[in-house]
């Protein structure tokens, strides 16, 4: 790239090339990637809708709840033009503030995600090491301040991060090798030799990944010595089992953002990154809703008792609507 043909226009335009590389199989691709936000979108909206019309929602409902609204943008704000990049054939342009506002978003919606992963586990640190204060501690007020506070801090990093990203000087090619305006793929564009655009990055990574992941640890630090004081076995596993799910989607959430963003500018590699970053924005989306179906007691209830009420109604109106 040409350092002389650099410029930072807000009216420029950037080229996603997505899959332009896969000219055969576009349309499987396409189809197997409409199924699997289709099946998202339903995944997530049903155990949306089965929470809120649960007159009392424990501490995890709540979380859950909001996982799932997280899930929902996630998709929507990354899908749809992945989705568009498979039926044009050359890429799809994006403007510069419809890029930015995309990168934005997806950040956003990924730290609130890391955030709401550490009230969780905390959740769960609670429930295990003091069972007798749980009510108390994981209050109604305490749940909601910690959803706000979630959210408020993902989209405050998201904007610092975003406002970096895009005060660098780009060069004149502004074709993105990706789907999406992914942090890494747009900082390849820069005009810069040194690591000084990185720190951005690797500032955001502390705040959004590493910080989390570390209270994240002490918290189940903290579970494993309680259970080690549990006698019985049977005890232990039933307590254990109540953080599986939780464990299985913050390894699936950090494996993927760890490889993707915790490394330099100079592994990057289009064609890994997007194959990476499918997994992380398609198939993770639709895993969480299956694994919390099948592993949480409480959404088993609570879609149980939505799929009810819904044979009920029906009843209702077979009967008197003949």
């Amino acid at each position: 790239m040409e350092r002389d043909n650099k410029s930072t226009d807000p009216t420029m335009e950037f080229l996603l090339l997505g899959f332009s590389e896969l000219l055969c199989l576009r349309v499987l691709f396409f189809l197997i990637f409409l199924i699997v936000h289709l099946v998202t979108l339903a995944g997530n909206m049903m155990i949306f809708m089965a929470v809120v019309m649960e007159p009392s929602r424990p501490p995890m409902l709540f979380f859950l709840c909001q996982l799932s609204v997280i899930e929902l943008c996630y998709t929507l704000v990354i899908v749809p033009k992945a989705l568009l990049s498979l039926v044009v054939v050359d890429g799809s342009t994006i403007s510069f503030i419809g890029c930015a506002a995309q990168m934005h978003l997806f950040v956003a919606l990924g730290g609130a995600e890391c955030f709401l992963l550490v009230a969780m586990s905390y959740d769960r640190y609670v429930a295990i090491c003091q069972p007798l204060h749980y009510v108390a501690v994981m209050s109604e007020g305490l749940c909601l301040r910690l959803a706000v506070a979630c959210c408020l801090g993902g989209f405050a990093i998201a904007l610092g991060l975003t406002v970096a990203v895009f005060r660098l000087p780009f060069c004149q090619s502004r074709c993105i090798n990706h789907f999406f305006c992914d942090v890494p793929a747009v900082l390849h564009l820069a005009c810069t030799q040194s690591y000084t655009p990185e720190l951005p990055l690797l500032a955001a990574c502390v705040l959004l990944l590493l910080l989390p992941f570390l209270l994240i640890l002490t918290s189940y630090v903290c579970i494993a010595a309680a259970l080690l004081h549990v006698t019985s076995s049977a005890g232990r596993g039933k307590a254990f089992s109540t953080c599986v799910s939780h464990l299985a989607i913050t390894l699936l959430h950090y494996g993927c953002a760890t490889f993707i963003y915790i490394r330099p500018k100079s592994s990057y590699s289009p064609t890994r990154d997007k194959m990476v970053s499918l997994v992380y924005t398609n198939i993770t989306p639709l895993l969480y809703p299956l694994i919390y179906s099948l592993r949480n007691k409480e959404i088993r209830g609570v879609l149980r008792k939505m799929l009810r009420r819904k044979k009920i109604a029906q009843f209702y109106n077979l009967s008197y609507n003949p």
